[in-house]
């Protein structure tokens, strides 16, 4: 089996994102991380106490709402990646430990998000929460590692 060296590759294939998908694909992410930054904030250090004891943060449900919306966006233009993104890296044989453990954590947190929405009991909950949560924070990093291992194999 021939198989074309990756610098020959990477120019045959074309991995780089167009400016707009590029853009759309990095605000939608840093939506739903924020959000979710957001909502961790006044879940457990902003949460009102009244003479009946803690309370809901009012912003609280909104941070959630809009971690909801931003994860819809998140999974179109992260399922956009799939034909040419993923699919030209993996025939070219690049980032692809990094890459598979994004692809990893980001079916992970669907699960996990899946499971809070529609799974999750009071009583399992907190631990439903945890790891979504966990992986949330987790995948931001392995994002950005993503896109560092990316750009220096192109200069490479």
């Amino acid at each position: 089996m021939n198989r074309t060296p990756p610098a020959a590759a990477s120019k045959r294939f074309g991995f780089r994102l167009e400016r707009w998908h590029r853009r759309t694909v990095y605000v939608t992410g840093a939506v739903l991380f924020l959000s979710g930054v957001a909502w961790l904030v006044l879940r457990y250090f902003m949460r009102p106490v009244s003479e009946f004891g803690e309370t809901v943060n009012p912003l609280e449900p909104w941070a959630m709402k809009l971690h909801g919306a931003a994860a819809m966006a998140t999974l179109f233009f992260t399922g956009s990646l799939l034909h040419l993104h993923v699919r030209r890296a993996v025939k070219a044989g690049r980032n692809l430990l990094v890459g598979w453990s994004l692809v990893a954590i980001l079916l992970f947190l669907l699960v996990t998000g899946y499971g809070l929405y529609y799974l999750a009991g009071e009583a399992d909950r907190p631990l439903w929460s945890v790891l979504h949560w966990a992986a949330g924070l987790a995948v931001a990093l392995l994002f950005v590692l993503h896109i560092v291992v990316g750009r220096k194999s192109v200069a490479e």
